[in-house]
């Protein structure tokens, strides 16, 4: 793990969380989130709600990593089962069993600009797309 240079009463306070059990992560994060309106996204970032006192607007963590759901193959399944085995480079059967198996994820964390790629070839044949 590479060090980061932080100030000490950040690394003390980071250590200390890193020691809370799992019920009392629990309490901290409930006491975050109704004290500051603060609470974890889904995706692992911070979603800042906006509180009674005023300040700025809600400032959330822009969503980085992607992944891309197979959630209809549509009518041309031996189209799609085709693009996944190109996507995802796996054998015909197991493209198959991909396609066949939705919802799946043909992709996981990956860039914006891939997912809205390979999203875009998909959908392309035929088959319904979430990003994630």
């Amino acid at each position: 793990m590479a060090d980061v240079a932080v100030a000490p009463e950040l690394k003390k306070l980071g250590d200390e969380i890193a020691g809370l059990t799992l019920k009392q992560a629990k309490e901290l994060s409930d006491y975050i989130k109704e004290a500051y309106g603060i609470e974890p996204a889904a995706g692992g970032g911070v979603i800042v709600q906006q509180g009674g006192g005023g300040g700025g607007p809600a400032a959330a963590v822009e969503q980085t990593e992607f992944d891309v759901v197979l959630t209809s193959f549509g009518e041309k399944k031996l189209d799609v089962v085709k693009v996944v085995k190109n996507i995802t480079g796996a054998s015909l059967m197991d493209a198959k069993k991909l396609v066949e198996g939705v919802p799946a994820k043909i992709k996981e964390k990956v860039s914006k600009e891939e997912a809205n790629k390979v999203k875009g070839e998909l959908e392309a044949v035929g088959a319904v797309i979430e990003l994630k």
